[in-house]
């Protein structure tokens, strides 16, 4: 008999679980709960970029090792107008790509905000949507309040722009080299990272 009982409990206890599972699912919080989640994970700093190695070399032993950035990429911004990353002359580029459905994208949004209202006049910050449709991703901004400077793409990515990861990060110094990659989410709303930024002017 108490066996039958813990029997339906454990049904029950299931039955609720997979129930708010696919509510999540089929209302789609399920990215805002999980990018939620991943937000604890960040503030541990475990996933953030590595820039103390890049911030600590003499820039004249480092420019040879990096690759300059191909900047010949048409996007379309919030207002439907066409620019290019090339129009960027003598900026740091913050260059995210990201989506609506990526929980670790949604995940470091909130310090990659941060960031922007902070260093948003001396960094150009380019957030690249992989959202199917752009007008997702226009609302979600809208509706978090971010106000973040969101794009979407207008030609395709040369070679060594593209990543098979998201959320990814690329930093461009304002000479044009890519001088950080990263893969992965990360808290980018740090002293370290915007003293990085600082050196790459």
């Amino acid at each position: 008999m108490k066996k039958d009982k813990n029997t339906k409990k454990t049904w029950i206890k299931n039955g609720v679980f997979v129930f708010i599972i696919i509510t999540l699912y089929a209302t789609g919080l399920h990215t805002e709960v999980i990018g939620f989640v991943q937000r604890g994970v960040l503030a541990t700093g475990l996933m953030n970029p590595d820039v103390k190695e890049i911030t600590n070399k003499n820039a004249s032993e480092t420019i040879s090792e990096y690759t300059k950035a191909d900047l010949n990429v048409k996007l379309i911004d919030g207002d439907g107008k066409i620019t290019s990353l090339s129009d960027l002359k003598d900026k740091v580029i913050f260059l995210n790509y990201w989506a609506t459905w990526c929980p670790p994208c949604i995940a470091e949004m909130p310090s990659i905000s941060k960031l922007h209202k902070e260093m948003g006049n001396d960094v150009a910050f380019i957030l690249l949507s992989f959202d199917k449709d752009f007008e997702t991703a226009k609302a979600f901004n809208k509706k978090k309040g971010y106000n973040l400077p969101i794009y979407t793409l207008a030609s395709n990515l040369p070679a060594m722009l593209q990543s098979s990861a998201l959320p990814t990060t690329y930093i461009i110094d304002a000479d044009k080299n890519i001088v950080l990659t990263h893969e992965g989410m990360a808290n980018y709303n740090t002293d370290e990272f915007k003293v990085f930024l600082e050196n790459l002017k």
